[in-house]
């Protein structure tokens, strides 16, 4: 099937949002996929879809804060391997079983994290010692967070910066900087579940591929410039914004 290339002009547009947004706080999915609903694709085929042009803008997103010594990959090794395996059950679950529980009780676990972070205004400001070393946080946090990416998505970097912070004691920066790696290795293992399954619609993953980029590399530099407060307050901002999405839905 072909689509206009008005439709593909206005999915790169939202791309850009959704990337930038990523970037800073997660939840870009909250612009994506329903976008990509609305061009009458299955909703798994806007998942895999939306895995498609995600990779390109967390990607991006990665490689700008590797280039600013925010995360190593190197350091990070076991954590993205956990994050890869929970990815890869989750992007099989989806295919296999219904996930309209996990939508219904989404939207309220968002409103805790939202009032949550208005209240605790140095949230992600201090260097408290981490909850979990390192091997119990990738075998809890990240393969969980990996298997949601995997089966739904939207606000896995949202979950994974809450858990740098609050688990591992990053400030929240650093936390935004761990999470876009997480997220790239997510979205890309389950990308390659999705290429052998044959649900991707290509024409408007590519075409939605450069928006991302762009809103990405913007959104990275823009978290990096403005600090922790923005941070916090476009997590907050995005995860009242999903829930209500959520909900109407």
């Amino acid at each position: 099937m072909d689509y206009s290339f008005e439709l593909l002009g206005i999915l790169s547009l939202v791309a850009v949002a959704a990337g930038f947004i990523d970037a800073i706080a997660g939840g870009g999915g909250l612009l994506t996929i329903p976008a990509l609903l609305l061009t009458g694709m299955s909703p798994v085929q806007a998942i895999a879809t939306n895995k498609l042009q995600a990779c390109f803008g967390s990607f991006t997103a990665t490689r700008y804060f590797i280039k600013q010594n925010l995360v190593s990959p190197k350091k990070q090794i076991w954590g993205i391997v956990a994050a890869g395996i929970g990815a890869i059950f989750g992007a099989i679950a989806i295919q296999l079983f219904d996930s309209s529980l996990l939508i219904t009780l989404l939207p309220f676990a968002l409103i805790v994290i939202a009032v949550y972070l208005v209240l605790a205004k140095n949230f992600g400001q201090s260097s408290d010692k981490p909850k979990l070393n390192e091997k119990k946080f990738n075998a809890s946090f990240i393969t969980g967070i990996g298997f949601y990416d995997g089966f739904f998505g939207p606000g896995t970097g949202t979950f994974f910066t809450l858990s740098y912070c609050k688990m591992r004691a990053l400030n929240l920066i650093q936390a935004t900087a761990h999470a876009k790696l997480m997220n790239f290795t997510t979205n890309i293992v389950s990308l390659l579940i999705f290429i052998l399954s044959d649900q991707i619609i290509w024409q408007i993953g590519l075409a939605m591929a450069l928006g991302q980029i762009i809103g990405a590399r913007i959104g990275a530099a823009t978290a990096i410039k403005q600090g922790t407060n923005f941070i916090r307050y476009m997590t907050v901002a995005v995860c009242i914004a999903m829930s209500i999405s959520l909900l109407l839905k």
